[in-house]
């Protein structure tokens, strides 16, 4: 029988590699939390109607990503791909656009898109996102970039770039879009590409092949062609970025992946991640209720990239989440000690102090061992001969001081020793 592996294109993190993870997650998830921004959990598979309307027929997550199987009762679901239509789906559902607005809510979790495996491109894709419904303020907007840009900077990374554009609404878009259509008719294009192109014009701009990209030279952009709402949107928008210290470069050939974007749309991507450079995007998807038939409320939000963001910190040389995985190790020499070290641990862990015990029957040498590659700064050492004292030995591993401790003031100092060198963990 062939060895068990994990399906192809699907990272794990595990050991330190976990913990960078873990690290990278929770930095991405903080801005919004601060920012008053609820967790919803979401379904892994939906309804697969749920992305063809949402997400668009048209899209190639729609078209060639998606993961679709029938159930046994013959309905077809399909992994989700993105998580913004599932949003949609529950606040209708739960009907969260009947309450106070905007709604705000942010998730994180996997995703699931059929393409081919490459570094920083995967089947099973990790994001944090985050969605505002209700409000069409063009400050939310602003906002919203301004907690993607906070949760990247938080991590050390400054190698990134934030793009910016308008796509326009439902008012100054069919014009546009009849205007590019005129223009991409006289293209030498292919078949496939021209019935892309009848169906939503601005995925031919998306087009990353050479002998499209050369013939869009003097190509229409749709910000130049903003109605005055839209315009006035626009640059409300970007005054709040300049408020908020948010740089950012124009990029009027932006076109997000799902068709569901207007106005406010934007992506950041990495300098040194080669031809996988987005780390995270966005935009503002003002029809998107409606059209899966609720309210027609204006909403923003975006999606980061976990396992980018985290291949974005290692081209950088930073590295988050590294540090010991414990504070304290206990070393009993003994059943009697260990049983103590077993409810002194629970104690500590208790007032927010990480511990680890070596557990079996370990002679001194082997649970030293264990206590150095565990990384705890402190190590309490306790047999028979600190039981009748009513002593424990507090160890520092840096330095190799060792002293007796009074066992009704261990936990006291432990707490005092971590404080002094920042390493409690809270």
């Amino acid at each position: 029988m062939a060895e068990l592996q994990a399906p192809k294109g699907v990272p794990e993190y595990f050991g330190p590699r976990g913990a960078a993870f873990r690290a990278v997650r929770e930095a991405l998830s903080l801005p919004p939390q601060r920012a008053g921004y609820g967790y919803v959990e979401l379904p892994v598979f939906e309804d697969t109607a749920l992305y063809v309307r949402g997400v668009g027929e048209s899209t190639d997550v729609v078209a060639k990503e998606m993961y679709t199987f029938e159930d046994r009762g013959g309905r077809s679901l399909s992994l989700r791909p993105e998580g913004t239509a599932g949003v949609m789906r529950l606040a209708i559902e739960h009907s969260l656009d009947r309450g106070q607005l905007p709604v705000k809510v942010w998730y994180a979790g996997p995703f699931f898109r059929a393409e081919r495996p490459q570094q920083g491109r995967y089947r099973q894709l990790q994001q944090v996102g985050l969605e505002a419904i209700g409000s069409s303020d063009p400050l939310l907007d602003a906002e919203v970039i301004a907690l993607a840009d906070e949760g990247f900077r938080s991590l050390g990374l400054v190698q990134f770039t934030l793009q910016l554009t308008s796509l326009g609404c439902r008012e100054c878009r069919p014009g546009y879009r009849e205007l590019l259509q005129g223009f991409l008719a006289r293209l030498d294009l292919d078949d496939a590409t021209r019935e892309r192109a009848a169906i939503n014009p601005l995925r031919v701009l998306d087009d990353k092949r050479a002998s499209v990209q050369q013939q869009l030279e003097g190509v229409p952009y749709m910000v130049d062609h903003l109605c005055a709402d839209c315009s006035a949107h626009y640059d409300a928008v970007r005054d709040g970025l300049r408020r908020l210290g948010v740089q950012w470069t124009e990029a009027p050939a932006l076109v997000r992946g799902l068709d569901y974007y207007t106005r406010t749309a934007f992506e950041f991507t990495h300098h040194l991640l080669g031809a996988q450079s987005g780390i995270g995007g966005g935009g503002r998807y003002d029809g998107l209720m409606s059209s899966l038939g609720g309210q027609d409320l204006p909403g923003i939000g975006w999606g980061l990239g976990t396992d980018r963001t985290l291949l974005a910190c290692d081209a950088e040389g930073l590295a988050p989440g590294a540090g010991p995985g414990v504070d304290v190790f206990g070393v009993p020499m003994g059943d009697e000690a260990r049983g103590r070290l077993l409810e002194l641990g629970h104690a500590l862990r208790g007032v927010g102090v990480r511990f680890d015990l070596a557990f079996g029957e370990r002679g001194l040498k082997s649970a030293m061992k264990a206590a150095d590659r565990s990384g705890a700064p402190l190590t309490l050492i306790v047999g028979d001969q600190e039981i009748a004292a009513g002593t424990a030995v507090l160890r520092d591993m840096a330095s190799g001081a060792q002293e007796q401790v009074p066992w009704e003031s261990v936990q006291p100092i432990v707490l005092q020793r971590l404080d002094s060198s920042e390493g409690t963990t809270t």
